[in-house]
C-alpha cells in the first residue's frame, strides 16, 4: 500500500540507473558486433508456458471476444522467437521485460528483464563460450579475476552433496534435503525431481560460482524442458546453467526441434500440473506448427539482466537495481 509520501520515489539510485543504461548499451554492442538481429515479440500471448515451475500471469482484455479475453503475460520470449527462427530470421536476440507470478525475494521480482538469444549451428559448448564472453564484457572488472569452471550436473552434486543425482533414490535425496527444513518446499516434495530441484536451489546452487563463472551442464533428462537429450547419454539433457557468487544467471539449451517429442513433453507437463493442482495449460499449437515447419539446428539461452546489474554494482537485493519494483509499481 502506498504511503502517499515517499512511495512514489524510484528504488534505484541515480548512479545505478546510469550503470543499468550503460550495461544495456554494452549488451547491444556485443550482439551488433556478432551480427545478431534484435527482435521484439509480444508481451501479451495466447499460450502460457507449461513448465510446472513457472507461473504465468493472466490478463483479461476488455472488449475482446470471449475466446481471446483470457491471455497471459509472457514468462519468456522463447516460443515467439522460435517461430521467427522457423520462418528464417537467422541469429536473433531480444532484451525484454517478462513476468512470472509467485516469484519474489532477494533475487526475484515478478517483472524482470531477460536477454535471450539464439545461434544457428552452435553447439552447447560454443554457446557457453559466448555466454561467458558476454558476462565478462558486462561485468568488466568484477569478472576479470574470476576463473572459468564447467561441471556436469552429476559432478556438482557429487562434489557439493556427496550423491549421484542420476542414480540416487528419492529416499537418498530426501535424506540429504531434510536438514534444509527451513524451506517450505521440503514439506511438499514427493518425487525425485522435486527433491533434485530443492537441493539445486537451496544447497548446490548457492555454493557455485564463488571466485569463478561456473557452468553446470548435463541436467537430468526429466528436467530437459525444451532441450534435446544427449545422444551419447540419453539420461541427460543438452542444457546448462551459469552461476556466479551462488546466483543463477543463465539457462541455455541445444534446442529441441522435434514436434512429436515437444507435444509429448507438453502432455507430461500437463499431467504433472494436474497432479500438483496447478492451473491447466493448453499446448502452444503455433509453436508446434513452427517446429513441424522446420526449426533450424540452434542453441539458445536466457540471461537474467537485473542479476548482472546486481553483480556489476554490488547491490544485495534486486530491488536496488530496478527503477520501480512491483511493490511500488
Amino acid at each position: 500500500m502506498s504511503n502517499g509520501v515517499e512511495d512514489w520515489r524510484p528504488a534505484i539510485s541515480r548512479e545505478r540507473l546510469s550503470a543499468r543504461a550503460a550495461l544495456l548499451a554494452r549488451a547491444r554492442e556485443f550482439f551488433a558486433a556478432r551480427a545478431l538481429l534484435e527482435v521484439d515479440t509480444p508481451l501479451v500471448v495466447n499460450a502460457a508456458v507449461s513448465d510446472v515451475h513457472i507461473h504465468a500471469a493472466v490478463v483479461e482484455l476488455a472488449g475482446e471476444p470471449a475466446a481471446h479475453r483470457r491471455l497471459h503475460l509472457h514468462t519468456s520470449p522463447e516460443y515467439a522467437m522460435k517461430r521467427l527462427l522457423a520462418a528464417g530470421s537467422g541469429d536473433i536476440y531480444q532484451i525484454c521485460h517478462v513476468v512470472r507470478a509467485m516469484e519474489s525475494g532477494r533475487l526475484h521480482n515478478p517483472e524482470f528483464t531477460l536477454i535471450e538469444w539464439y545461434r544457428l549451428g552452435f553447439s552447447l559448448s560454443a554457446l557457453m563460450d559466448e555466454v561467458e564472453s558476454l558476462v565478462r564484457t558486462l561485468l568488466g572488472a568484477a569478472a576479470a579475476a574470476r576463473a572459468s569452471e564447467r561441471l556436469s550436473y552429476r559432478e556438482a552434486f557429487l562434489r557439493e552433496a556427496g550423491l549421484d543425482p542420476l542414480t540416487a533414490t528419492a529416499a537418498d535425496l530426501e535424506r540429504v534435503a531434510r536438514p534444509l527444513a527451513y524451506s517450505g518446499a521440503v514439506a511438499s516434495a514427493t518425487d525425485r525431481d522435486e527433491w533434485l530441484e530443492l537441493l539445486m536451489g537451496t544447497l548446490i546452487g548457492p555454493r557455485l560460482g564463488h571466485g569463478a563463472l561456473t557452468f553446470v551442464h548435463g541436467y537430468p533428462a526429466s528436467q530437459a524442458a525444451l532441450a534435446r537429450l544427449d545422444p551419447a547419454d540419453p539420461r541427460v539433457a543438452l542444457r546448462f546453467e551459469l552461476y556466479c557468487d551462488g546466483i543463477e544467471l543463465a539457462n541455455g539449451f541445444h534446442e529441441l526441434a522435434a514436434p512429436s517429442e515437444q507435444r509429448a513433453r507438453f502432455a507430461r507437463d500437463s499431467a504433472e500440473r494436474r497432479r500438483r493442482g496447478l492451473p491447466p495449460v493448453e499446448p502452444d499449437e503455433r509453436l508446434l506448427a513452427a517446429l513441424a515447419a522446420g526449426l533450424p539446428d540452434c542453441a539458445g539461452v536466457a540471461l537474467g539482466f537485473d542479476r548482472i546489474v546486481m553483480l556489476s554494482t554490488g547491490a544485495s537485493h534486486i530491488e536496488e537495481v530496478l527503477p520501480f519494483p512491483t511493490s511500488r509499481a
